[in-house]
C-alpha cells in the first residue's frame, strides 16, 4: 500500500473540523430536521430490532430509525413536525414500551438493578426447585395415594407462584409478542413452562402418578441461568456519546463590557467573548482575541506536545488551555462545536455495530415457529391416534420441553463467559457481549500512535552531553514549569542527581518558557526562537545563559511495552497493519519505520479516522481498531471490534468492545487466537445442541419421553454445553 502523508496549512487541525461541523448543523436546519432519541426497554434480540427499526422507518417523515441493542435506545432522525410522543405511539402499536430519553436518567444504576433483579429471580427458582426435587425424590421412592398427592400438592404450592415471578420476564416478552401477532424465542418458552404445569394440576386432581412441577421449575432455572450470563456480557457497555458530553463545560465566564458574569454554556451565543483561565477546557469553537498561552489538544488530535496560542488563532471546544488567560470570541455554541459532532459521529457509529448478527441470533432466527409446528403437529397426531387429550398433552409439552432452548441459548454466554475469564487473567477486560465473535473475524489492525503505541509522555535522551553546570541551571527553570517537557527535563535530572542552581527571580513566560537571572546574568529555557537558537525542534527546549545559547535538550516517544511485539506477531498472523495518527508526518513516519508498518497516515482528524476505518469496512475488511485518545472516540466505536488502554480517556475506554488493563499491548495478538477459538466453540456448541435436538425429538414425539424425562434431558444439554466452553481453558 502507498504511503499517505496528510499536510495542512491551519495551525490547528481540529480545527478544520469546525467548518464541516458548522456545514452539517446548517443543512440539518435547512432540512428542519430532529434528532429523536428513544429509550425501548423491551428490545433484547435482532428480532427485536428489526421490527422497532421497521415500524418507525414506515411513519411518515421519518427519514431513518436505528437501535442500539446495548443500550437499548433508538435514535431516529424525523421532520421537525414529528414528536417524541407520535413515535412512542408507534412503538406500543408493535407492543414495544418506549420513553422518550433523558440522559440524565441513564446511568449505571438502571443496569445494575435489571442485573439484580435476574439475579433474584435465578436465585428463588434455584431453591424452589430443589426443594421441589427433594419431593419428587419421595414420590419416586415409592410413595402412594394419599402421600403422594400431598407431596404433589405441596409441590404445587411452591411451585406456581415461584414460576409467576422468576418466570416473569418471559411470560412478558411472549405476551407482548403474540399480543401484536409475533413469535419470539420467549413464546414456547413459555408454552412449554405453562403446558407442564397445567398437565401437572391434572394429574395432581386426578391422583396420577406423575407431576412435573420440577421439570417446570428446572426449565425456569437454566433459561434464567443463560439469560443472566448474558446480560453480564452487557452490563459494563455504556454509550461513549455520553463520556463525550459529559467533556462539555457546563458554565463559562462571559465577558460583557469588560465586566465578567458566569452563565451556564447552553446561554452563550455566536460573537460573544469568553475568558478561559489556565487548566481550563474550551467550551466553545472560536478564535483567540487575546493573551498567549499553550493548548493541550492531545484529545481531539493526538498531537504530544501543547500547541502555541496567540491572538488569530482557532481554538476547539474541549481543548485545555495551559498556561495564560485568554479571551475567546465564540464561533460555534452547542451542538454546533466539533466535540458535540464528535459525539454525534460516536453515536451512530454504536447504532451501526449494535446491529450485528450474533452466531446464537443466527441459528435462533428459525427456532420458534420449528418448535410451535412440531409441538402442534404431535399434540394433533396423538389425539387423532389416542382420542385422549390428557396423553395428547402430555406428548406436546414433552416436546416443548426437550427442545426447549436452553442449550441454544447458553451456547454462546457460556463460552463467552470462559473466554472473558481467561482474557482477564491475561489482562483483558471483554466489554461487549458480540466483541469475541467480531475479533475471531478480524483481517485488518488500524493502530492510533501517541498513547497507544508509544507511552505518550517526552523522554529526554541526550542528557550525557551537558555539564553538570548546565544541567543545574536548567533545573532549576524547568522545576518551575507544568510543561510536559519541562516536567520530562526535571524527572531526568532529578533522577541522575542533579541540584538546581540559584536562579534568581523566576518567571513562566506563556507560550514561551521559563526565565531568571543566575549570578546576574539572564537565563533562559524554552522554545527556540525564544532563546536565539537558529532550530526550532518540535521535540527540543533550548537554554541560554547571557544570550549564548547551549545545545538543545531532545526528546522523544518512548515505545509503549510490547508494541513491537505485538505488530510482528500480527504480521506473522497474516493481518494488515494501518498507522493513523494526528501528530505530525514526521513523526509518525518514524514510528512507522521503526515497526515497519509500511501503510500509514498523518495528521488525521477525528473524522478522517472514522472515515478511514468505514472505507476498509466498505471493502470487506474486518477492522480492529486500537485506540487511547478522545480523537479516536469515533474511529473505535465504527470500527469491527475495538480496544483501548486502562490509561486510555474515559470516553475511549467506553467506546471501546476491550480493555487493556495493563500497559502491554503483547496480549492483543492472544485475544486474536482466543476469539477464533471461542467462535469455534460456540459452533461446537451449536452441533451438540443439534445432535441433541435429532436424538430426543423423536423420542418425545413418539410418547418415549414424559415432561419429566424431558427437563432432565434438557437439564443434561445445557450442563454438556457448559462443559464443551470450560474446555477453552
Amino acid at each position: 500500500m502507498a504511503t499517505v502523508a496528510r499536510a495542512h496549512l491551519s495551525a490547528c487541525p481540529a480545527c478544520d473540523a469546525v467548518p464541516a461541523a458548522q456545514a452539517l448543523a446548517d443543512h440539518a436546519q435547512t432540512e428542519q430536521e430532529a434528532r429523536i432519541a428513544l429509550s425501548v426497554p423491551g428490545v433484547h434480540c435482532a428480532a427485536c430490532i428489526a421490527t422497532v427499526e421497521r415500524a418507525l422507518e414506515a411513519y411518515p417523515n421519518v427519514t431513518s430509525a436505528r437501535v442500539n441493542l446495548t443500550l437499548k435506545r433508538a435514535s431516529v432522525e424525523a421532520g421537525a413536525e414529528i414528536t417524541a410522543s407520535d413515535l412512542v405511539s408507534v412503538l406500543a402499536a408493535v407492543g414495544y414500551e418506549a420513553h422518550e430519553l433523558d440522559a440524565g436518567t441513564l446511568s449505571a444504576t438502571q443496569n445494575d438493578k435489571a442485573g439484580r433483579d435476574l439475579l433474584m429471580r435465578l436465585a428463588v427458582a434455584g431453591f424452589a426447585s430443589m426443594n421441589v426435587m427433594l419431593l419428587s425424590v419421595s414420590v419416586w421412592s415409592g410413595a402412594e395415594a394419599a402421600t403422594r398427592d400431598l407431596f404433589h400438592w405441596i409441590s404445587a404450592a411452591i411451585a406456581l407462584p415461584t414460576i409467576l415471578f422468576s418466570g416473569k420476564p418471559f411470560f412478558v416478552h411472549a405476551w407482548s409478542a403474540l399480543k401484536h401477532r409475533r413469535l419470539n424465542m420467549d413464546v414456547p418458552i413459555v408454552l412449554a413452562i405453562v403446558l407442564a404445569v397445567v398437565t401437572s394440576l391434572w394429574e395432581t386432581s386426578l391422583s396420577g402418578e406423575h407431576a412435573y412441577f420440577d421439570a417446570a421449575l428446572t426449565l425456569v432455572f437454566f433459561l434464567l441461568g443463560g439469560r443472566y450470563l448474558d446480560h453480564r456480557t452487557r452490563a459494563v457497555a455504556r454509550s461513549a456519546a455520553e463520556e463525550l458530553a459529559a467533556l462539555e463545560v457546563p458554565r463559562a465566564f462571559r465577558v460583557v463590557n469588560g465586566r465578567e458574569e458566569s452563565v451556564a454554556v447552553r446561554d452563550l451565543q455566536v460573537g460573544d467573548v469568553i475568558l478561559v483561565r489556565p487548566g481550563g477546557r474550551m467550551p466553545v469553537d472560536g478564535e483567540i482575541l487575546e493573551g498567549q498561552s499553550e493548548l493541550d489538544r492531545s484529545l481531539l488530535t493526538g498531537e504530544t506536545l501543547p500547541v502555541f496560542a496567540e491572538p488569530g488563532q482557532t481554538v476547539s471546544a474541549g481543548e485545555v488551555n495551559l498556561t495564560g488567560p485568554l479571551m475567546i470570541r465564540a464561533s460555534a455554541v452547542g451542538e454546533q462545536t466539533s466535540l458535540h459532532r464528535m459525539a454525534d459521529l460516536v453515536a451512530v457509529a454504536e447504532s451501526g455495530r449494535s446491529n450485528y448478527t450474533s452466531l446464537a441470533d443466527k441459528a435462533a432466527k428459525l427456532y420458534a415457529p420449528g418448535v410451535h409446528i412440531l409441538s402442534a403437529l404431535s399434540f394433533v397426531g396423538w389425539y387423532l391416534y389416542t382420542f385422549d387429550v390428557r396423553t395428547a398433552l402430555n406428548i406436546a409439552a414433552a416436546v416443548l420441553i426437550i427442545t426447549c432452548p436452553c442449550a441454544l441459548g447458553l451456547a454462546v454466554p457460556a463460552v463467552t463467559t470462559a473466554a472473558s475469564g481467561r482474557l482477564f487473567r491475561k489482562g483483558m477486560l471483554v466489554k461487549h457481549s458480540t466483541a469475541l465473535e467480531r475479533m475471531a473475524q478480524v483481517d485488518t489492525v488500524v493502530f492510533d500512535k501517541t498513547g497507544t503505541l508509544t507511552a505518550g509522555t517526552p523522554k529526554l535522551i541526550n542528557l550525557d552531553a551537558f555539564d553538570s553546570e548546565t544541567l543545574s541551571i536548567a533545573l532549576a527553570l524547568s522545576r518551575v514549569s507544568a510543561h510536559p517537557l519541562s516536567v520530562a527535563l526535571t524527572q531526568a535530572a532529578q533522577m541522575a542527581g542533579v541540584e538546581p542552581a540559584a536562579v534568581q527571580k523566576l518567571q513562566e513566560v506563556p507560550g514561551y518558557g521559563t526565565q531568571g537571572l543566575y549570578n546576574g546574568d539572564l537565563v533562559r529555557l524554552g522554545r527556540a526562537s525564544w532563546v536565539g537558537a537558529s532550530n526550532e525542534g518540535s521535540t527540543a527546549a533550548y537554554l541560554s545563559i547571557a544570550g549564548k545559547v547551549s545545545e538543545g535538550f531532545v526528546f522523544e516517544d518512548s515505545l509503549r511495552a510490547g508494541a513491537e511485539e505485538a505488530v510482528m506477531a500480527l504480521r506473522e498472523g497474516g493481518k494488515d497493519i494501518v498507522l493513523i495518527s494526528g501528530d505530525s508526518s514526521d513523526a509518525v513516519r518514524a514510528l512507522a519505520e521503526k515497526l515497519g508498518i509500511a501503510n500509514w497516515e498523518a495528521e488525521a482528524l477525528p473524522e478522517d479516522k472514522a472515515n478511514r476505518i468505514q472505507a476498509l469496512s466498505e471493502k470487506g475488511r474486518y477492522v480492529l481498531m486500537v485506540g487511547d485518545g478522545l480523537n479516536d472516540t469515533a474511529a473505535l466505536a465504527a470500527a469491527h471490534v475495538s480496544i483501548s488502554p486502562a490509561s486510555a480517556l474515559d470516553a475511549a475506554r467506553v467506546a471501546s468492545d476491550i480493555v487493556l488493563l495493563g500497559g502491554d499491548l503483547s496480549p492483543i495478538p492472544m485475544a486474536i487466537e482466543t476469539a477464533q477459538s471461542a467462535t469455534g466453540r460456540i459452533r461446537e456448541n451449536f452441533r451438540i445442541a443439534t445432535i441433541y435436538n435429532i436424538v430426543a425429538v423423536p423420542l418425545a414425539v413418539a410418547g418415549l419421553a414424559t415432561p419429566l424425562i424431558a427437563a432432565l434431558a434438557m437439564s443434561l444439554s445445557s450442563i454438556t454445553v457448559s462443559l464443551n466452553a470450560l474446555r477453552l481453558r
